[in-house]
């Protein structure tokens, strides 16, 4: 089993940045694939960013690509998501997410992937 707990999440002005983090427990953090997945009120929960065990495959929602990375330090069970030139469409709860996956190659877009799942933490940015 994995847990996962985020953190970094707060309020900032369009145009900023935050670096979000995802602290993970367990043996077999490496074999995960990782994600960052998020949700507005009133909105589904959408897909944000992914990342395979290795950490040299990553994909991007269009919405965020160019201004988001996403990163992990499998030494420290730790999965990353740099997020530069927010706005304020941008604002929701960011989720961290894993997946096992049979291929070192692998990652998912897709929620139901995903097997463990964080609490969140909010993101603000104010216009």
């Amino acid at each position: 089993q994995v847990q996962l707990v985020e953190s970094g999440g707060g309020l900032v002005q369009a145009g900023g940045s935050l670096r979000l983090s995802c602290a993970a427990s367990g043996r077999t953090f490496s074999s995960y694939v990782m994600g960052w997945f998020r949700q507005a009120p009133g909105k589904e929960r959408e897909f944000v960013a992914t990342i395979n065990w290795g950490g040299d495959r990553t994909d991007y929602a269009d919405s965020v690509k160019g201004r988001c990375t996403i990163s992990r330090d499998n030494a420290k069970n730790t999965v990353d998501l740099q997020m530069n030139s927010l706005k304020p469409e941008d604002t929701a709860v960011y989720y961290c997410a894993a997946g096992a996956a049979v291929y070192s190659n692998t990652y998912y877009r897709d929620y139901y992937r995903y097997t463990y799942w964080g609490q969140g933490t909010q993101v603000t940015v104010s216009s």
